[in-house]
């Protein structure tokens, strides 16, 4: 009877859920000689599927460009299942917007290193990311009322 009331969290998958790749100024930017500049943006979300089970999905939007010119745009999403249950309710935003993240993000890593390298380009490696920080920042601005996603 122990066991109904014991905390759960296990990976059910972790899967690449969207992948883009465009090099809309080829061929022509690829005989530019002035470096490129790289934007990096990330994002993670989390959705709940069913009772105790959740997808949490980490975003990376990669942008090379030289002067106004885009040199390729990688957008890519990487997706876990996660069965959380039986958890105090102020331990769910850390697990979610922490543990989960954690755990999805070096694939996320792996997969936009690999499609900028096929894509003919020396690959791009996403930092380590803090997501402990990147939390607590997210919710500090929810706090004062800023809203931490762009609408």
């Amino acid at each position: 009877m122990a066991d109904q009331q014991d905390p759960v969290f296990q990976i059910q998958r972790v899967y690449l859920k969207d992948l883009s790749l465009e090099q809309p100024n080829s061929p022509a930017i690829l005989l530019e000689l002035e470096q490129p500049t790289v934007d990096i943006q990330l994002g993670v979300n989390a959705l709940p599927v069913a009772d105790g089970i959740f997808e949490v999905s980490v975003t990376a939007t990669v942008q090379t460009k030289i002067g106004d010119k885009t040199v390729f745009l990688v957008e890519a999403k990487q997706a876990g299942i996660f069965e959380v249950r039986n958890l105090p309710e102020e331990q769910m935003g850390p697990i979610l917007g922490i543990a989960c993240p954690q755990i999805v993000y070096p694939y996320l890593r792996g997969n936009v290193a690999d499609i900028i390298q096929r894509g003919g380009f020396p690959p791009v490696h996403l930092a380590e990311i803090n997501f402990q920080a990147m939390y607590e920042q997210q919710q500090a601005q929810a706090a004062n009322g800023v809203s931490a996603v762009a609408q």
